[in-house]
């Protein structure tokens, strides 16, 4: 199990550490938990100063990503969500005793040096 924590962990790594002629990034992320039959809830990421997101490698599409726990659906918002100046992470209902959620984006920094 260790092996197996150990290479999700390096696995982890080399998203956050891209190599080659890719630039390099940083993440910000928002999370929150929710109790049992907690209708909605959401957060922002927020975009640090003089950085723009970042575009998953090889793609046009914004670098990010969701874990969540428990049973409820999470999605970005697409109303409240601009991936320039606004990013928000929402989830439904929480239908498990507890829920969790980590909304994580990648961000480009380079430009602004």
């Amino acid at each position: 199990m260790l092996g197996f924590a150990l290479g999700l962990l390096l696995l982890d790594l080399s998203v956050a550490s891209p190599l080659g002629d890719s630039t390099a990034t940083t993440e910000f992320s928002c999370n929150f938990g929710m109790a049992k039959d907690d209708a909605k809830q959401s957060c922002s990421v927020p975009v640090p100063q003089g950085c723009v997101v970042a575009h998953f490698p090889g793609t046009t599409r914004p670098w990010s990503n969701i874990s969540k726990g428990g049973v409820t659906t999470c999605q970005f918002n697409e109303k409240d969500t601009d991936w320039r100046t606004r990013i928000t992470g929402t989830c439904g209902r929480c239908a498990s005793e507890q829920c969790s959620a980590r909304f994580g984006v990648m961000f480009d920094c380079s430009q602004g040096k």
